[in-house]
C-alpha cells in the first residue's frame, strides 16, 4: 500500500478524463535540469496503462521514446490497448501538451505471469551492504535527485567522486526513494533511470546529454516486488559504444535479496 502523500503517488497521479484519456501534472520535487526527470515521465506513462480498466496482468516491458521536451504544468495521456491476447496485452502511450503537440510516446507488454524454469544468467555483483556505505550529496544535483538516497559505490558523477582508477563509464549504488516507499512497478520504473549519462561518467564531467529512447524490462512479478518493501536495491550502468553523437547504456536492478528486478537499455544524445 503506497502513501498518496509520497511525492512519487504526487508525481505519478492521473485523473480521467474519458476512457482512454488521462490528465496529469508535473511536480517540482521532479524536476530536472530541463522538464521533469525521465525516469518520473516513464513512470507517469506507466501508470497510465495500470490504472485502466481493460488492463491485463502486470508489465514486461515499457519504450519510452522522448521526442520533445515536457513543459512544466498540465499534461494529457492517451493510452490504448492495441492487442490483447490470451495471456499477453499490447499498448500504445502518447503524452502530449499545449493543443496535442506530442512530446513522449511509448509502448508496453503485459502480460498475466506463470510459473516457468527459471535462470538468471548474470551473477548478484556482491557488494557491501546499503547502510554500511554514506550517502551522496546530492544538494548541487537536480531536484529529483533528492528524492532519493544513494549510496554510491563507484561512479555516481552527483556528488563529486572522483575514481580511483582509469575512468570507464561504470556506475554501481545503492538506492530508496526517499521517504522510504515500498517497491513496486512505478517506483522500480523510475530508479531504472536513475542513472546520469554515461558521457558524464566516462569523461568526467557534464556534457549536453539527453536520453532519447529508453526500454525497461520488468524481470519480478508484483509477489518479488512487495518482498523487497521499501529497501534499498543495488544498481549498475554501463555503457559499450560512444560516437556520432550518440551512446547506449544497460543497467541492472538487483534486490538486497539478490534477486534481478528489471535491466533497462537506453540510447542517448550528447556533445562532447
Amino acid at each position: 500500500m503506497t502513501n498518496n502523500s509520497h511525492p512519487l503517488d504526487l508525481a505519478v497521479h492521473l485523473e480521467p478524463v474519458s476512457e482512454n484519456l488521462w490528465q496529469g501534472h508535473t511536480q517540482p520535487a521532479y524536476g530536472n535540469m530541463v522538464g521533469p526527470f525521465g525516469g518520473i515521465t516513464a513512470a507517469v506513462l506507466l501508470n497510465a496503462v495500470l490504472k485502466h480498466a481493460q488492463r491485463l496482468g502486470d508489465p514486461v516491458s515499457l519504450t519510452v521514446n522522448f521526442a520533445g521536451p515536457i513543459e512544466d504544468g498540465p499534461f494529457t495521456i492517451a493510452a490504448q490497448p492495441t492487442r490483447t491476447n490470451r495471456s499477453t496485452q499490447h499498448w500504445s502511450i502518447t503524452l502530449f501538451q499545449h493543443d496535442g503537440q506530442i512530446a513522449t510516446t511509448a509502448s508496453a507488454v503485459f502480460a498475466v505471469r506463470r510459473e516457468t524454469w527459471q535462470s538468471t544468467e548474470l551473477s548478484f555483483p556482491d557488494k557491501k551492504p546499503a547502510l554500511t556505505l554514506a550517502r551522496a550529496d546530492t544538494s548541487k544535483a537536480p531536484e529529483w535527485t533528492r528524492r532519493y538516497d544513494m549510496r554510491p559505490i563507484k561512479g555516481l558523477m552527483i556528488d563529486g567522486q572522483q575514481p580511483e582508477h582509469e575512468p570507464d563509464a561504470v556506475t554501481e549504488f545503492w538506492i530508496q526513494d526517499d521517504p522510504p516507499r515500498p517497491l513496486d512497478f512505478l517506483s522500480l520504473t523510475a530508479i531504472c533511470d536513475s542513472f546520469v549519462p554515461r558521457i558524464f561518467v566516462r569523461k568526467m564531467g557534464r556534457y549536453p546529454a539527453g536520453t532519447i529512447s529508453l526500454t525497461t524490462y520488468f524481470h519480478a512479478d508484483t509477489a518479488l516486488l512487495s518482498s523487497q518493501g521499501s529497501q534499498h536495491v543495488l544498481g549498475l550502468a554501463r555503457a559499450t559504444r560512444f560516437g556520432l553523437g550518440y551512446h547506449d547504456q544497460s543497467a541492472e536492478i538487483w534486490s538486497d535479496q539478490q534477486q534481478l528486478l528489471a535491466t533497462s537499455h537506453q540510447v542517448v544524445y550528447f556533445k562532447a
